[in-house]
């Protein structure tokens, strides 16, 4: 069966051949499965997947059964790292429909990570198609109250080569993961290792990309936070080692007591779409919002004398998680006593209500697959 296409806004929109899975999981299974997923450790029965290669472009596209992929050892992900991803999720709606949360900016992002990592950007229609054709071949998979459907779209450089150059091959694909609120009980606040040994990223680099290698180079000072007994870590800046940049996965905000919130500019670290979502909100409810440099040293004194209420993190995972405990060789200190506070709180549930289909989209972030 050959692969038509059409033209959205200019861009090339793939048709996609659909082949279902011929022995999907059963429903008694898939449904105890839901139980209690937990987080990326329970897959769909689907994948979509489209090639690209410099003679054909981007062709192929199918959703079809989750399977491995055939590489060989000399494919150039597995040497040279040119990998990029991203991760958005799907919500069941009280009126059994289904939302995707800002799947045009995931999209947007996508490409730009691939011009950085010098990869074939993919048409963002293509991606949100992906995206919107895995999630209705595997609604079913989608669980109720305050779980979602986990989305990691990927593309990897899959040529076989060895030689220092962009790859000519690459193979775009979408998996889906079932998964429970991230939270048993509510958001608790989490405590975090002030890294002064490794730093994430610097200017110039791939700080901004949604790529393995940020995350993998994360892994040993996450481990260090572990080691101090922490649940995350938070890394300063490349050069100066003062500066908070974000967390191993997530951005980070402050809120003052003057009412404003503070945030890490942009430049070096992952322009999160949930931060751009929680400072529309902020902004729309008259909260004046700074992105501007924070250090480690003043980020103590304000938690000491006050002036700083209350700190969280957030991303697509998580949505947000207050911070209770910052902990560093220097000594460790506490926010709000330690305890989640109104601002993280009441923006969490603004964002949540709007991803469920709960309050109002004024900012038209939702896409309704269903």
């Amino acid at each position: 069966m050959g692969v038509s296409f059409d033209k959205i806004d200019g861009a090339m929109l793939l048709e996609f051949e659909k082949q279902p899975a011929t022995n999907p999981t059963p429903e008694k299974e898939r449904a105890a499965k839901l139980v209690d997923p937990g987080f990326g450790r329970i897959f769909t029965d689907h994948m979509a997947v489209v090639r690209y290669s410099q003679a054909k472009g981007w062709h192929g596209a199918r959703v079809e059964s989750r399977a491995n992929f055939a590489l060989d050892p000399a494919t150039a992900v597995l040497h040279y790292a040119q990998e990029i991803f991203e991760g958005l999720k799907a919500y069941k709606r009280d009126d059994g429909g289904v939302n995707l949360f800002r799947p045009d900016a995931n999209a947007r992002r996508f490409r730009n990570s691939a011009e950085r990592m010098a990869m074939a950007p993919l048409p963002e229609p293509v991606f949100i198609e992906a995206v919107e054709q895995l999630v209705r071949i595997d609604r079913d998979w989608i669980p109720g109250g305050e779980g979602s459907l986990y989305l990691r779209p990927f593309m990897i450089a899959n040529e076989v080569f060895l030689g220092v150059k962009p790859s000519s091959e690459y193979i775009f694909a979408v998996i889906a993961s079932p998964v429970g609120s991230y939270f048993k009980g509510g958001p608790a606040p989490v405590s975090i290792w002030v890294s002064e040994n490794y730093t994430r990223a610097a200017i110039g680099g791939t700080g901004a990309v949604k790529c393995g290698g940020n995350y993998a180079a994360s892994l040993r000072a996450q481990a260090e936070a572990i080691d101090h007994g922490c649940d995350q870590v938070v890394f300063l800046d490349a050069v100066e080692r003062r500066y908070i940049e974000e967390l191993g996965g997530m951005n980070v905000f402050f809120a003052f007591d003057d009412g404003s919130l503070l945030t890490p500019p942009l430049g070096t670290i992952l322009p999160g779409i949930t931060r751009d979502s929680i400072i529309a909100l902020a902004k729309e409810s008259g909260t004046r919002v700074r992105e501007e440099l924070y250090t480690i040293d003043q980020w103590r004194a304000d938690a000491a004398s006050g002036k700083l209420k209350e700190a969280f993190a957030c991303g697509t995972a998580a949505v947000i998680s207050p911070i209770g405990k910052v902990c560093s060789a220097s000594g460790d200190f506490l926010i709000n006593g330690g305890a989640a506070g109104p601002v993280a709180m009441g923006l969490r549930k603004k964002l949540v209500d709007i991803q469920y289909g709960r309050a109002a989209d004024t900012h038209k972030w939702i896409r309704k697959v269903f």
